[in-house]
């Protein structure tokens, strides 16, 4: 009975959010190991945000906080996009490591007389993981009666791995054109095992530069920026206004976000080559630098006379 009210409102918003909208999000969560359906997920958010809101309304004016505080539970949406996209990663490098030994084991069995089906029906029985959980899946799929080669690209697509998408999509080019494929596996588990070889390399390689892009957007950054903020409440406190000191803090705002976003993509290249995940550092290194800067501009002023 006391979760009704999500159950109900999960149904209301299945009702008016297009279906291809909420199977993207229950993808995304799925690969996150978020097991709930999506319309309840989003109810939950809803109803957290709602509640979050009006205690913290109540508490603002009693404790007369200021009113920017509402923003708080917003940053739950962020904060569950960047823990989906962390569970994402780890995931695929969980994947990739255990990639080459499965398809070398895939290898032996298709040696020793079974067919693809049946050794990849085998090992998924008895192994653990999440690439056999995703085999698990894919085999599901195919007794459902999906096509092979469909189901199989499907899988390497939900394995967010580029190496193992291009990996996957050589064995099933080479189960087309009739080639020995265990061949075809043995060695493409060895290109992707030296592959991975080189990309933890390169990952290590950067390291030193990541960490000081992150320092500059999540700490140097926010408390330079909110320092101005700080500054500019202050003159104003003593009448000394102009358009310079109430501008200032909303260009530092600006500037803040922009230069988050941006230290993300950047990030995205040194780390991938590819600017197009830079998403997944943007956003959590927007929301994490405006948090900084909201509380060293909110409460940096009186941090400051309360030690002096």
């Amino acid at each position: 009975m006391k979760f009704k009210i999500i159950s109900n409102l999960a149904v209301f918003l299945d009702n008016i959010i297009p279906e291809k909208y909420l199977s993207k999000f229950q993808e995304f969560l799925l690969s996150g190991a978020i097991f709930t359906e999506a319309s309840k997920v989003l109810a939950i958010l809803i109803i957290f945000i709602m509640i979050s809101e009006i205690a913290l309304a109540i508490t603002l004016t009693i404790l007369n906080l200021p009113v920017s505080i509402l923003m708080l539970p917003l940053f739950i949406i962020p904060g569950l996009f960047t823990y989906v996209v962390v569970v994402q990663e780890r995931r695929a490098q969980e994947i990739e490591k255990s990639a080459p030994d499965f398809l070398r084991q895939l290898a032996s069995m298709l040696q020793v007389g079974l067919s693809f089906e049946n050794a990849m029906e085998d090992m998924a029985q008895y192994a653990n993981g999440p690439l056999y959980d995703e085999m698990r899946r894919t085999i599901i799929e195919i007794r459902m009666g999906r096509n092979f080669d469909d189901a199989w690209r499907a899988m390497s697509k939900r394995l967010k791995s580029k190496e193992l998408e291009r990996i996957f999509g050589i064995i099933l080019d080479g189960r087309k054109s009739g080639s020995s494929i265990s061949n075809v596996l043995e060695d493409v588990s060895d290109d992707l095992r030296d592959l991975l070889a080189l990309k933890r390399e390169r990952k290590s390689a950067v390291m030193m530069s990541v960490m000081f892009l992150l320092i500059s957007a999540i700490i140097a950054t926010p408390f330079a920026i909110g320092m101005v903020g700080v500054y500019s409440s202050f003159m104003q406190s003593y009448g000394l206004e102009s358009e310079i000191i109430l501008t200032a803090p909303v260009a530092g705002e600006i500037y803040l976000i922009i230069h988050s976003v941006l230290v993300g993509f950047i990030i995205s290249i040194i780390m991938y080559g590819d600017v197009k995940k830079g998403i997944k550092f943007s956003l959590p290194l927007a929301t994490a630098s405006f948090g900084i800067f909201y509380f060293i501009s909110t409460f940096g002023g009186n941090l400051l006379m309360g030690g002096f």
